[in-house]
């Protein structure tokens, strides 16, 4: 298997981990992050399920991204199409347990294989998702970059939050754990530009 296949192989297989942990988040029904509070609460007042909210949201975000002339890539594209679609899948496979037991065990490992799909991802360099774009584009405007998540997702989080979205101990934990999980690791999967490794 040549590199550029391992690549695709890679990418499409953590857009579709990163998917199903943020189905977790929705199955756990103790909260969940702040996107997908949003798109919980879209899907609320609209025909679109949560993944087509997603879609959606990825699609804008990915319009203005342009707009800004931020430089994106395949991987970029790649998750606008991808994360939904997985999302959808798993709230399909899998129904929440009965037992607060087994829906507090998915939205504790919910975050962690979010992490896990954006450490498989991010490790292509194939180009940053649209929201980390938006980020990038707000940097480049004079916005700090821990200032334009702030902004952002504080705005998606109250937005969703007033559409009805799921809230709770779950999405303090979906901040605090996917942070360090990525960059813990991240280093098993990173395919920096000219090497063909995925361990170090």
């Amino acid at each position: 298997m040549n590199d550029a296949l391992r690549r695709l192989v890679q990418i499409v297989v953590g857009l579709y981990v990163f998917g199903a942990g943020l189905a977790f988040t929705v199955i756990g029904g103790f909260g969940q992050g702040a996107w997908t509070v949003f798109h919980e609460g879209i899907s609320d007042h609209t025909t679109l399920t949560i993944g087509g909210a997603t879609v959606l949201t990825g699609t804008v975000v990915f319009i203005v991204v342009l707009v800004m002339k931020v430089p994106v890539g395949r991987g970029t594209i790649l998750n606008v199409l991808l994360i939904g679609p997985s999302t959808d899948l798993t709230l399909w496979l899998i129904d929440s347990p009965d037992h607060w037991v087994g829906r507090a065990a998915f939205t504790i490992s919910g975050p962690l294989v979010v992490a896990l799909g954006s450490s498989l991802y991010l490790g292509v360099h194939w180009g940053p998702g649209p929201r980390d774009g938006l980020m990038l584009g707000l940097n480049e405007r004079g916005v700090s970059i821990r200032s334009g998540r702030f902004g952002v997702e504080a705005t998606a989080f109250t937005a969703g939050f007033l559409l009805g979205g799921t809230i709770g101990w779950g999405t303090v934990w979906s901040l605090v754990a996917i942070g360090p999980a990525v960059q813990w690791m991240l280093p098993w999967f990173d395919r920096a530009p000219g090497t063909t490794t995925t361990n170090r």
